[in-house]
């Protein structure tokens, strides 16, 4: 196999030849026809993140088909189309994983991060963790479905029944989530970086009733808002503009300081909650109802070769919607 592989703290990717890996107990192996580029990977390429231990394989948004399947795996066979999320392991013991909230696990392994991930030909999965696809839609597509969709689908949920939704960064989560929350009836104000039109022109495109920059403030206050851009400073601005006993939930794994703002923003029982990783139910729930709500993903793929110039244009905001890596 082939793999870009991230040998030490904030060095670039180098592809690397590997021998093929063997499936264990319960894992199956996948040759990856596709690998969504998110803001989390360059969270682990620039070791933002604690406890990584390199060399690793980064990537978490991946499509493939099974090659092979290890020891009691009856759920998955070969030549399944299946999706490999960030969520790779829970230990099903904890006080966490009982109560049903595997997404705070004790002792949980994520995809690309502390097991290999997608930015190869093959990888190895626990078969628990890895969604059936079935046939139909474009590889390319639907691999951002599987960290952008699914993470944003949970801040979604935790954003409540808000009508008035304000999204703030809007790549490859907002653009998702945005055309589900306007299946569902709600109005979204989009908010990107100053001078972003591409972006808020995406926004507009698929239905937003507002787009602007994120220091400006919209036209009414909104019922709630999700910040998917890893800035602590779009904290304050987004309780800002949401009104009395309005919720601002943060989704991303890793956030810039937040800094110091009056507890008049807070005030008014306005909320601040955080999205920590996803469950194998949210995927579920997720999966069945993007098909539903006629979600299509704004893509660009890209050789995986070129990986670390893909991870150089999204730091740098210059991606639309999302990038996909292809072996």
């Amino acid at each position: 196999m082939r793999a870009m592989v991230l040998p030490a703290p904030r060095a670039r990717l180098r592809m690397e030849e590997r021998p093929d890996p063997m499936p264990g107990e319960g894992q199956i192996r996948v040759r990856i026809s596709a690998c969504g580029v998110c803001r989390t990977d360059l969270h682990v390429v620039d070791a933002e993140l604690p406890g990584i231990r390199y060399p690793i394989v980064p990537g978490h948004e991946i499509v493939g088909r099974i090659e092979l399947v290890g020891p009691n795996v009856t759920t998955h066979a070969p030549g399944d189309r299946v999706g490999i999320p960030w969520l790779g392991f829970t230990c099903g013991k904890c006080r966490f994983c009982r109560e049903g909230m595997e997404n705070l696990c004790d002792a949980p392994l994520f995809t690309g991060y502390t097991r290999d991930g997608g930015y190869a030909t093959h990888t190895i999965a626990d078969a628990r963790y890895a969604f059936p696809l079935g046939e139909g839609d474009n590889d390319v597509e639907l691999a951002p479905l599987l960290c952008a969709g699914l993470i944003g689908w949970r801040s979604l949920v935790l954003a409540g029944r808000a009508e008035r939704l304000g999204l703030y960064g809007f790549g490859a989560a907002g653009h998702i989530i945005a055309q589900v929350a306007i299946w569902q009836g709600r109005s979204v104000y989009a908010f990107t970086r100053r001078g972003d039109t591409a972006a808020q022109d995406l926004a507009r495109r698929l239905g937003a009733v507002w787009a602007g920059a994120s220091d400006e403030m919209p036209d009414e206050p909104l019922d709630a808002a999700i910040i998917y851009a890893p800035a602590g400073e779009l904290v304050p601005a987004a309780l800002r503009a949401v009104r009395k006993g309005g919720r601002v939930v943060c989704a991303g794994i890793h956030m810039t300081d937040i800094p110091g703002f009056p507890y008049d923003l807070l005030w008014e029982e306005r909320q601040l909650v955080s999205v920590a990783n996803l469950t194998r139910q949210d995927g579920l729930d997720f999966l069945r109802i993007a098909p539903q709500a006629g979600v299509r993903t704004e893509t660009t793929a890209y050789p995986l070769q070129h990986a670390n110039e893909v991870l150089s244009m999204l730091r740098n905001g210059e991606i639309l919607g999302a990038a996909v890596l292809t072996p």
